[in-house]
Order: structure tokens, then C-alpha cells, then sequence
């Protein structure tokens, strides 16, 4: 059995393709017989994995063609090879915007694999196929709390922010605490845009700020947030439907705290998170405030709060995953899934 992984042709990395290149190596490394397909030249590629040139490409029925949900188009080979065809839904928001007119997913032969729970019921929902959940894992080594966080009270807190994500709303959600903050006679907080920055810059931000605020929606498994929550952040802001995958309320609801409708598994932590409703303004600009007063009076909710995130981030290490992987393609080397 032969493992092909379609690389879309993106010219820089994004946390879907970083999840891919993740896989990929877990496969080498596990000693699967593993090849990433790049659509094109100037496709980013994980280092020491071997290579198949798209014009290069010659699939059999006993291999496995991964494609993720937005390159519907890359299935082509797969399905015309009568490969095991395997759609790794990374965002539930492209499933089915990525469809060309008057095509259906029950139409096609394929299974599919999931990023995260909430990404495997909209998927179940909208064609009619349950599949695995294969979740990303972070580098723990390098996204880590600072400790001089965690003492004493911060009376001027530093937040973290992405400007890419929902840049609008975000601003509006700044605007409004700070006016907030301003009635009450309080300084500025201080806020640091992560950027166009390396990994190691991201870190550096975020092990530096004491609260982060997420304003990505849609999300099938968002990395930010949780890199925050291993870097010692107070989470804050929209969860992008994906983001309950790990993120637990920890908001009261009378403040704006959200609560989904979906189902929710059960995880062995808790509050980790002050979760709103996707692009809900005020509600966010709450939280930012909630998790500035607990900074503030070094409030006893703090400690709860660092307890459960520590146990969320400990379920999504690149060991973790690593050991997913494995024993997700051991059964579809046994022939029991896909």
C-alpha cells in the first residue's frame, strides 16, 4: 500500500499545509511507504520526505490518494485510478464550496477523514458519511508559558492578535474595549499583531502576551488558539464552529459566554476558554475585559483556568498526533477503514 499526499499549489505555508507536512513525515518516519504530490514547482515541501512530480503520478487501486476538501479537481487521478480515494476535510466551511456546479459528494468515491469532532458531524451532515478524526498536533518544545506570567497581578495586560483573521471585526472588538477600559480610567492595553512572523517569532508573541484574542471564523481545528493556550494565554473570542473541538466555556453565559447546539465530546478538562458567538462584538470585547479584570485581582479563577488549558494542550502534541497517525494507517493498511 502506497500513500500519496496532494500538496495544493500555494506559494506559502498555511496551517492546513503544515498539517499535511506533519502527516507525511509521521508516515515516513512510522515506515510507510509515503510520497507528497506538489502541484506545482514552488510548493512548500516537508523536509526528507520523498517527492512524486504531479506529471509523474500513476495511482493503483491499493493506494491511498489523500487530497484535502478545497482541491475537489486533484481527485481526478484517484478516481480515475480507482484508488482509495480520501478527502481530509481540514475547514467545513470548503466542503462543499469547493464543488464544482451540479456535483455531489455522494457522487464521488470517496472517504473522509476529519481535522476535528464538530468537523466530522458537519461532515456526516451534509453527505451522508462518517469518517475518522485525525486532529493536528503543536510543538510543545517550542510554544511554552512564560512563567513571570503567571505571578503577581498585571494591571495593563498585553494581547495578542492576528490581524489576518476577521481583521474588521477585530478592530471593532479593540475599539470597543478600549473605550470601555477608557470610562473606567484604565491605561491601554498593549497589543502585538502576530504577523508575518516565523514560528519562533509567534511564540516569542505569544509567550510574551497575557491574553490572546481569536477572531478566526470559519476554523476546522485552529491552531492559534491552542498555541496560545501551551504558550500560557487567556483565550479569548470566537471559536469558528472547529475550535470546540478543544476549547471548554469558561465565560459566564449572562456575559456573552457561548454554548454550541452540536454535540460535544466529553475531554478530561474543563474551562480552558472565554468562548463567544462568531462575530459577536460585544460579547468578545466582554471577555477581553473579563480576562483583564482576572489579570488585574489575580483572580483564583486564573489558576483553574492555566489547570485546564495545560490538560487540553497535553491531548494535542505532535506525539499525540504522531501516535493518531500511526494507528489510523495501520487499520487502512488492514483494510478496515477506507
Amino acid at each position: 500500500m502506497r500513500t500519496y499526499i496532494f500538496l495544493p499549489p500555494l506559494k506559502s505555508m498555511t496551517g492546513g499545509v503544515a498539517v499535511l507536512h506533519q502527516v507525511a513525515r509521521h508516515l515516513f518516519s512510522g515506515g510507510f511507504d509515503v510520497q507528497v504530490v506538489p502541484r506545482e514547482a514552488a510548493t512548500p515541501l516537508p523536509d526528507g520526505v520523498p517527492v512524486c512530480q504531479w506529471q509523474d503520478l500513476a495511482l493503483t487501486q491499493d493506494d491511498v490518494w489523500m487530497v484535502p476538501e478545497g482541491w475537489v479537481n486533484a481527485l481526478m487521478p484517484g478516481l480515475q485510478a480507482k484508488a482509495r480515494n480520501v478527502v481530509y476535510v481540514q475547514n467545513w466551511s470548503y466542503l462543499l464550496s469547493a464543488l464544482p456546479e451540479g456535483v455531489h459528494w455522494p457522487q464521488l468515491d470517496v472517504s473522509f477523514l476529519n481535522v476535528s469532532e464538530p468537523v466530522a458531524w458537519f461532515t456526516q451532515q451534509v453527505t451522508g458519511r462518517s469518517g475518522p478524526v485525525l486532529r493536528p498536533g503543536i510543538d510543545t518544545t517550542l510554544f511554552t508559558p512564560n512563567e513571570g506570567n503567571e505571578a503577581g497581578i498585571t494591571p495593563v495586560p498585553t494581547i495578542a492578535w492576528m490581524p489576518r483573521k476577521n481583521k474588521a471585526l477585530a478592530v471593532r472588538i479593540r475599539e470597543t474595549f478600549e473605550a470601555r477600559r477608557a470610562l473606567l480610567g484604565k491605561q491601554p492595553a498593549r497589543w502585538v499583531e502576530i504577523h508575518g512572523m516565523s514560528p519562533q517569532q509567534v511564540a516569542e508573541a505569544l509567550r510574551n502576551a497575557h491574553i490572546f484574542l481569536a477572531t478566526g471564523f470559519p476554523e476546522g481545528c485552529p491552531l492559534p488558539p491552542l498555541e496560545a493556550l501551551a504558550s500560557g494565554c487567556i483565550v479569548t473570542g470566537f471559536s469558528g464552529m472547529g475550535g470546540w473541538d478543544y476549547m471548554r466555556q469558561a465565560m459566564p453565559a449572562e456575559l456573552g459566554g457561548h454554548a454550541p447546539w452540536w454535540p460535544q465530546r466529553e475531554v478530561p478538562w474543563q474551562g480552558n476558554s472565554l468562548v463567544v458567538a462568531d462575530a459577536d462584538v460585544p460579547a468578545a470585547a466582554n471577555a477581553l475585559e473579563l480576562a483583564a479584570a482576572w489579570l488585574e485581582t489575580g483572580s483564583p479563577e486564573l489558576a483553574a483556568l492555566r489547570k485546564n488549558s495545560a490538560a487540553t494542550v497535553a491531548e494535542y502534541t505532535v506525539e499525540k498526533q504522531r501516535e493518531a497517525v500511526m494507528a489510523l494507517w495501520r487499520e487502512i493498511e488492514r483494510g478496515t477503514i477506507f
